[in-house]
């Protein structure tokens, strides 16, 4: 387990060790978030250049993404055995040596492979990180408000990756690559110095080999199919049958969890309904926003003919709106809980993709884009920290790692399983003649599916806050930590 900071507070204020420690984990996912977004505008450069085919090109993300979304499971059990400091500073160092290897390569196949090296590092810093975050801070107020400003970095780093790789693409693709490079260094040398040490999990009861194994092997399998089924078809044999093997490699899997003393993932843990909320949730919240994300960068610059930086330039109130938020969020989830700052944004969610099937092949920024933009900037900014506030409440801190693997699993696999629906939808509807309006009106039924997407998302948060109103009114007492505790300083926390 890891070993909380002595003294983490000051007067009520955090330590200048804490804030270096939160500022280490924030940077690995600020890169995490700025590496999937950046690269998206650099392909056609990187295709022109070392003469890639689409489908080749298309590799170069998926490749990130199978590596990300397959080993999250795995990353997240690893972090609570092995020491979440070690598995996180090892993976950070092999973070950076990929990002440079990256930005050297001159073969399409070395590419690929630095980007699924570089996945596959996400895969365990994320969950280690997130755990070092909720066994470092206690869970009320002090660790919201960490939460918050970690997952406001993330979204910041989502954003700012669309503005920088316009900006960078325009010298050369490399830079896209390389940037990471000195910023994980960076974080490495102070993480060396600044993060808690953490010591293995003695009483783990044995490795789980067999779950590991399963549990990996299915994530691969089931992110690598939904990223083919699009290319291949969806009813084609081989997604089909691929489809098939990933149901018995799960099948199997739950089977070993269920039998193993040490399980990769103990099933008990999503028995609360807060716990599978938050899981659905992520799946929901991450899908819809990147299918959104996909077709507005196709729209703007297909048929609107906008470059790589004005499209990103687009998208920036949205991101500008989470980064200001980052030290608001805590307190508001303080006073209201999760679910309901949860409930709220997946509304707004909903009202800003609705607003913008307005769209035509004229449109003013102002009043059709911006205002779309904005409130799925402010749900964003209540949605993201407020699930993973939720997943990892209540939670002892040697499972920690463990669930902060399962969140970050459903946030990749929901991005990967509703953009491939997404592309689906829009290729089952290219017109024959591919006009601007018939294009635009053969984009519309996927804005209808990220919607419903959200709508789906907000129906299950409501069925928690329908709960809520059932039972009888408790609240949990979880006192600060601060150097000298008081009376005062008891606040009720809500999920």
């Amino acid at each position: 387990m890891t070993s909380p900071l002595s003294n983490p507070t000051t007067d009520g204020r955090w330590t200048p060790r804490l804030w270096g420690t939160l500022l280490v984990l924030c940077a690995a996912m600020f890169l995490d978030a700025l590496d999937v977004s950046m690269v998206g505008v650099a392909l056609p450069s990187i295709g022109a250049d070392l003469d890639l085919s689409t489908s080749t090109l298309q590799w170069i993300v998926s490749g990130y993404i199978l590596g990300y979304g397959g080993l999250l499971l795995l990353g997240g059990r690893t972090a609570d055995l092995l020491g979440r400091r070690q598995v996180f500073l090892v993976a950070l160092g092999v973070f950076a040596l990929a990002s440079l290897l990256g930005g050297l390569v001159d073969s399409g196949p070395l590419l690929i492979a630095s980007r699924f090296i570089k996945g596959l590092s996400a895969a365990f810093t994320a969950p280690a990180g997130l755990s070092i975050i909720t066994t470092t801070f206690p869970e009320g107020p002090l660790r919201n408000r960490a939460l918050a400003i970690y997952t406001t970095c993330a979204a910041t780093g989502f954003s700012m990756g669309l503005v920088l790789s316009g900006l960078l693409t325009e010298a050369s693709w490399r830079l896209t690559m390389l940037l990471p490079a000195p910023i994980a260094l960076a974080a490495l040398v102070a993480g060396l110095k600044l993060l808690p040490r953490s010591t293995r999990e003695k009483n783990h009861n044995g490795y789980d080999i067999p779950g590991a194994i399963l549990g990996t092997a299915s994530m691969l399998l089931l992110v690598f199919t939904v990223v083919q089924a699009p290319e291949v078809g969806w009813t084609s044999a081989r997604t089909l049958l691929s489809f098939l093997a990933v149901a018995v490699l799960l099948t199997a899997f739950v089977l070993v969890e269920q039998r193993s003393a040490g399980p990769l993932i103990r099933l008990g843990v999503l028995r609360p309904g807060n716990q599978i909320r938050a899981q659905l949730g992520a799946l929901a919240f991450f899908g819809s926003y990147v299918g959104f994300q996909f077709l507005t960068t196709l729209y703007m610059q297909s048929l609107l003919g906008w470059s790589a930086l004005h499209t990103a330039l687009a998208f920036l109130p949205a991101g500008a709106l989470v980064a200001l938020s980052s030290t608001k969020v805590g307190p508001i989830v303080d006073r209201y809980g999760t679910q309901r700052l949860i409930a709220v944004g997946f509304g707004l969610m909903v009202v800003g993709y609705a607003l913008f099937l307005r769209i035509d092949l004229d449109p003013v920024y102002a009043a059709t884009v911006l205002p779309s933009m904005l409130l799925i900037g402010a749900a964003c900014a209540l949605v993201f920290p407020s699930l993973n506030i939720q997943a990892t409440n209540g939670v002892e801190d040697h499972e920690q790692g463990m669930v902060s693997g399962l969140l970050n699993t459903s946030v990749q696999v929901g991005g990967a399983i509703f953009l491939a629906v997404v592309t689906a939808v829009v290729t089952a509807g290219a017109p024959d003649r591919p006009t601007p309006q018939a294009v635009l009106d053969s984009y519309r039924p996927g804005f209808v599916v990220v919607a419903g997407v959200a709508v789906a998302g907000l129906l299950i948060t409501l069925t928690g806050l329908r709960g809520k109103r059932r039972a009888p009114q408790q609240s949990v007492v979880v006192a600060k930590s601060t150097v000298r505790e008081t009376e005062q300083d008891r606040v009720p926390v809500r999920d």
